[in-house]
C-alpha cells in the first residue's frame, strides 16, 4: 500500500525559510513524477511545484526563484525548500506521487 506522510510546515514570519518533507511508503519516487501542490480554504488546490523521473523541473510563476524541490531516491522522501516566503503562501501543502497518490497535507502559515 502507498503511503506518503508530509511534515515540516509550521508558522514562520515574512521572510524566513521552512523544507517541507514528503517520505513515502510501498512505492518508489525514483520511478514517478513527484509534486507539492497546496490549497487554501475556499480555493482549489493548486500546483506549486514538480519534478519528473529524470529530473526536469517546474515551479508555478509565483514561487518561481524562492522554492526549490528536490528528492532523495535512496530515502524515498520529497523535499520542497521554502525560503522568502510570503503571507500568501499560506496554504496546506500536499505531496502528491504520480496520478493517484496523495498525502494528508501540512499547514504552513506565513504571518505579516
Amino acid at each position: 500500500q502507498v503511503r506518503l506522510v508530509e511534515s515540516g510546515g509550521g508558522l514562520v514570519q515574512a521572510g524566513g525559510s521552512l523544507r517541507l518533507s514528503c517520505v513515502v511508503t510501498g512505492g518508489s519516487i525514483s520511478q514517478y513524477a513527484m509534486g507539492w501542490f497546496r490549497r487554501v480554504p475556499g480555493s482549489e488546490r493548486e500546483p506549486v511545484a514538480s519534478m519528473g523521473r529524470h529530473g526536469m523541473t517546474y515551479y508555478v510563476e509565483s514561487v518561481r526563484g524562492r522554492f526549490t524541490i528536490s528528492r532523495d531516491n535512496d530515502k524515498n522522501t520529497l523535499f520542497l525548500q521554502m525560503d522568502r516566503l510570503k503571507p500568501e503562501d499560506t496554504a496546506v501543502y500536499y505531496c502528491k506521487m504520480a496520478t493517484d497518490y496523495w498525502g494528508q497535507g501540512t499547514q504552513v502559515t506565513v504571518s505579516a
